[in-house]
């Protein structure tokens, strides 16, 4: 075939453009420039979306014999998801940028170019396993690499995209696969994983959302409320320095009657609070999804003893009962689930396989303690 390898610079890409082209195929390596101004974005080797990023990939394509190219996707890049994570944090809810960043530029923007170069199919570094099924259709599956497995943030993949995609490294562990690019000579070998947000330069998300969207935000300070009894504990400087689950950085000034920590419960930018309570008060059993997006048949009732959601990316996998109605998924969580916030996602697995994922609208409680 004729294969895209999305080259980021690191060391998972640039082993799986080398295996795309040993295997037969005739590659060509691009590296995406996702920053209209790359010193705004993260800098140093550990980023992706760096001038050192795009050299990197540029060496490694030079020793695997490919040919290389910069394509510009930075336009596309801040409007599917820079935009969308300062108005989902907006609006009080927690977006994850990477599984954004997969839909609308990864298996988007770049297959829909790549097919209407000619192109057969795109290669990623992800850890992710595809099969055929016996229906025919493209089944994704689990990593072998349980502690490297991406294939919660590749969820939101079509049937379409994942017949048009190859994960090469779904067999491998991260050890092998840094071992497999030192005898490669691949300089990338021992680089360090990329981490947090790419386009964050510093990790500092509270302070680069009061940057970009300024007064707006800045002027929804309010009061920080006890859940339990109404009572207001302090003030804060805007709710989109906040999400659910957060325990730091709350700056209460006064221990809670029971001497236990507090945790962000409830994020509320039209009111300016933001609820806090315990521990056990963040526990959930039920939430509703919108906007599915199903790897391959479409579902209306997925439960069982091999029926599981994943909640966040590298977290803990929950037995669940899932029905789907048009666009909206139930889901009753037969194990609790602690601080999940809307805007993140909920992908639904059977057994190893991806049967899609939807994005958290609402969660609840409906058992009592």
């Amino acid at each position: 075939m004729r294969v895209l390898a999305a080259m980021s610079g690191g060391v998972d890409s640039a082993v799986a453009a080398a295996r795309a082209a040993e295997a037969g195929h005739d590659v060509t390596g691009i590296h995406l420039a996702l920053s209209r101004n790359p010193k705004s974005y993260r800098s140093g080797a550990r980023g992706c979306c760096t001038i050192e990023d795009a050299n990197d990939a540029r060496r490694a394509a030079d020793v695997i014999g490919i040919p290389f190219y910069v394509w510009d996707m930075s336009e596309e890049f801040h409007e599917g998801v820079v935009e969308d994570f300062l108005s989902e944090y907006a609006a009080g809810r927690t977006p994850n940028p990477c599984l954004r960043c997969n839909e609308k530029i990864k298996f988007a923007a770049v297959l829909d170019r790549g097919l209407a170069l000619g192109f057969d199919a795109v290669a990623t570094g992800h850890y992710a396993n595809l099969r055929t099924g016996a229906d025919g259709l493209v089944e994704m599956h689990r990593a072998v690499d349980h502690a490297k497995d991406q294939s919660y943030v590749l969820g939101v993949l079509t049937q379409d995209q994942l017949a048009h995609s190859l994960f090469p490294l779904g067999d491998s562990t991260k050890p092998d696969v840094r071992r497999e690019a030192e005898r490669r000579g691949l300089l990338v070998a021992d680089k360090p994983d990329s981490h947090d947000i790419c386009f964050v330069a510093d990790g500092d998300n509270g302070g680069w959302l009061d940057e970009k969207l300024g007064e707006q935000a800045l002027n929804r300070g309010g009061d920080i409320l006890d859940h339990a009894t109404g009572e207001v504990l302090g003030q804060h400087a805007g709710t989109h320095r906040f999400t659910i689950g957060q325990r730091k950085g709350l700056r209460i000034g006064h221990p809670a009657a029971d001497g236990q920590p507090r945790f962000v419960l409830d994020i509320s930018p039209v009111q300016g609070t933001v609820t806090v309570g315990s521990r056990e008060d963040l526990r959930i059993d039920a939430l509703t999804g919108i906007r599915p997006r199903w790897c391959g048949t479409v579902p209306s009732l997925l439960q069982g003893p091999e029926v599981t959601v994943q909640l966040r990316a590298h977290g803990a996998e929950h037995r669940a009962r899932v029905v789907v109605a048009g666009d909206d998924v139930a889901v009753e969580l037969l194990d609790p689930a602690y601080g999940i916030a809307p805007g993140q996602a909920v992908v639904i697995y059977e057994g190893s396989r991806v049967v899609g994922s939807a994005t958290i609208a609402t969660t609840s409680r409906t058992v009592s303690a």
